[in-house]
């Protein structure tokens, strides 16, 4: 009797366990999905060399400024900015889409601050332009910063929320000079500083390529190239979308110049890099015939960006 009931209790105790496990094994299943289909669901490299090539400007405004504040609502407000996502949402999941974002808004905000230090004053000792002052600030601000930070101030402005008042900023800026009311300085000396100042954020990164292919490839596996190749492309994108209607910006200088080869070799260029996309990113050795070096083709690219760039700085230079 004793035995019969130690195997009934035995049996419910089985049967408690196993459902305990179903349910467990049900709830591990569901967070698995939820993160893989979810980061499926929100990855997007978009990457479109025609993004708002048609985007009509009022009179007097800038298509520079109009495509620089689209082009990061595009990433804010129409993709979803995931370079701060916290740990339980599918976005941490990701790191090229991230990186990618992050070079975008971080070329974006190179243009802002020499928008702000050179071509909206008059002069060098003008007075600074208030609406691109806080557009700089804001568009420069670090991409991975959630609404809680668990190291410093506990509670700050997430990235995103930053980037829509720089966003708003720009445009604000844009709407003032159409009306008159602020200064876009179309001066070969302006143009010049601009470019300069991009080469020298392509130089920078030219480095980090150089690095990485030289300590990377002799690695069986380089989990840094695909981040250091997206946050690249990004930028390429970036300024391939900014030059573009910043030579409608600068016509006179262009046409007085004679830019307009030297410019459109430019954008091929930065095209090209642009538009890069491996099916996975490989470091390998630079001789080897079964894994290609994904970075030294995008180096390769970069250098002949940076090359034209200092072709066309020389010119204005004359």
């Amino acid at each position: 009797m004793a035995t019969a009931e130690t195997e009934i209790t035995a049996e419910r105790s089985g049967g408690k366990l196993r459902r305990v496990l179903i349910v467990l094994g049900a709830i591990l299943g569901l967070g698995v999905l939820y993160y893989i289909v979810g980061a499926v669901w929100v990855h997007e490299i978009d990457d479109d060399p025609a993004f708002d090539a048609e985007v009509v400007v009022p009179q007097n405004a800038s298509r520079t400024v109009a495509v620089a504040a689209d082009l990061v609502d595009r990433e804010v407000n129409q993709h979803r900015w995931v370079a701060n996502d916290p740990f339980f949402q599918p976005g941490y999941l990701l790191d090229n889409m991230p990186a990618y974002q992050t070079g975008i808004v971080n070329a974006i905000g190179r243009i802002t601050t020499e928008l702000r230090d050179r071509i909206a004053r008059v002069r060098g000792s003008s007075a600074v332009d208030p609406d691109l002052e806080s557009a700089a600030g804001r568009l420069n601000y670090p991409g991975d910063v959630w609404i809680f930070e668990w190291s410093g101030t506990p509670v700050q402005p997430s990235s995103e929320s930053q980037y829509r008042r720089g966003v708003e900023d720009l445009r604000h800026y844009n709407e003032r000079l159409a009306q008159g009311q602020a200064v876009f300085e179309r001066r070969a000396d302006n143009l010049l500083a601009t470019l300069d100042r991009i080469s020298g954020d392509l130089g920078a990164a030219s480095a980090a390529v150089t690095v990485e292919v030289d300590e990377g490839s002799t690695n069986f596996l380089d989990f840094n190239a695909d981040e250091l190749f997206y946050s690249i492309k990004g930028k390429l994108y970036a300024y391939y979308v900014v030059l573009r209607e910043l030579e409608q910006d600068f016509p006179e200088v262009i046409r007085e110049k004679n830019l307009q080869a030297s410019w459109a070799d430019l954008l091929t260029s930065l095209r090209l890099g642009a538009t890069l996309h491996p099916w996975m990113v490989s470091n390998g050795p630079l001789d080897s015939m079964a894994t290609p070096n994904h970075l030294a083709a995008e180096g390769f690219l970069l250098l002949r960006v940076r090359t034209k760039l200092d072709e066309i700085i020389d010119i204005l230079r004359t």
